[in-house]
């Protein structure tokens, strides 16, 4: 299916479902994502759990017009037992 033209974020709705996760909150510039990842892995470890798939981000911070050193983000890893079951 191609992408449309032009995409009104404002009605933009979408469904996802993917289970168990883990999120944290990241304060800064988007090249800056993998020290909070790395934090996470950290905690996944910990619990025994695993990375399961992609991680998505949940932009909460407008990069036009916000200083790349504020953008707030809210990056969310699905995760599985560690044990592999």
């Amino acid at each position: 299916m191609p992408a449309p033209d032009k995409i009104d974020l404002y009605k933009s709705l979408e469904r996802i479902n993917e289970g168990q996760c883990v999120q944290m909150p990241h304060v800064g510039p988007y090249d800056c994502e993998h020290e909070t990842i790395a934090l996470m892995r950290k905690f996944t470890e910990n619990a025994r759990l695993k990375f399961a798939g992609p991680h998505h981000e949940i932009y909460l911070s407008d990069p036009r017009r916000v200083l790349p050193d504020r953008l707030k983000t809210i990056l969310r890893q699905p995760v599985a037992n560690g044990n592999g079951t």
